[in-house]
């Protein structure tokens, strides 16, 4: 009876060893005595020869990796200090644990040295107006460079690009130059349409028959004046509106 026993338990323990289960995301590079035995294991239920296999478990889901912020001398000599985003996956498993020692720490240092490449070559006002570009630039290349170790670069996205004090004062200073600019612009345009109104009205009037246009102006303004105020107004009559009422 206790031999039965003895028996159950290494039983138990032998396929506690040799049974493994990955989830969807996970695959399971397997080393038999030293060398990789094809394919990478998973997902789901699997066997394992104890002591002579050996399982590295690698994620496959995309990882996001912040990259700390980098001092970059711009090519219009500007110091920033840069910080960005990575997006990557695992797609070859085997690859990604027999070509790099980690994978992990070689990205995110590959992708700290082109970060300050890449940004190096492009000025202040192209890091801040172009992102779009530089991201796809930073991308390709990083993407280029981890395919030895089979990993898929998604994307790169520059987060923030913090500038010295003086170069933001000036920034500020622009800005409020560039605001005061259109202001004037629009009040210019404004007094022109104004102008141009104006001038219509005079037109109209003017070629008016019998200055009747005028007559009608002249009153409404005397209207407007004895409506708003209470004291006594002395207003000058034109010549030529007494001789047009006189002669009718």
């Amino acid at each position: 009876m206790s031999g039965l026993i003895v028996l159950v338990i290494v039983v138990a323990a032998f396929l506690s060893m040799s049974l493994k289960v990955l989830q969807e995301y996970e695959r399971g590079v397997v080393f038999r005595l030293g060398r990789v035995l094809g394919e990478p294991k998973g997902p789901g239920l699997f066997i394992l020869i104890p002591f002579i296999d050996r399982m590295k478990k690698i994620s496959i889901r995309t990882i996001t990796m912040d990259i700390d912020p980098q001092d970059v001398i711009s090519r219009d000599n500007v110091t920033l200090k840069v910080n960005a985003v990575l997006y990557f996956r695992v797609v070859d498993p085997n690859r990604a644990v027999n070509n790099v020692e980690n994978y992990l720490y070689a990205t995110s240092q590959l992708a700290q040295t082109h970060l300050r490449s890449i940004l190096g070559e492009h000025t202040m006002d192209d890091l801040l107006s172009s992102r779009e570009k530089i991201n796809s630039k930073l991308q390709g290349i990083l993407d280029q460079n981890t395919d030895p170790w089979g990993i898929k670069v998604i994307s790169v996205e520059i987060k923030h690009v913090d500038l010295p004090i003086d170069m933001q004062r000036a920034m500020a200073k622009e800005a409020e130059a560039e605001r005061v600019r259109r202001a004037k612009i629009i009040a210019a345009e404004g007094e022109q349409q104004a102008a141009e109104k104006l001038r219509e009205a005079a037109d109209t009037i003017a070629s008016s028959s019998g200055g009747s246009a005028m007559q009608l102006r002249y009153l409404q303004t005397l209207s407007d004046i004895a409506t708003d105020q209470n004291s006594t107004i002395v207003f000058p009559i034109p010549l030529d509106l007494i001789k047009n009422l006189t002669s009718k």
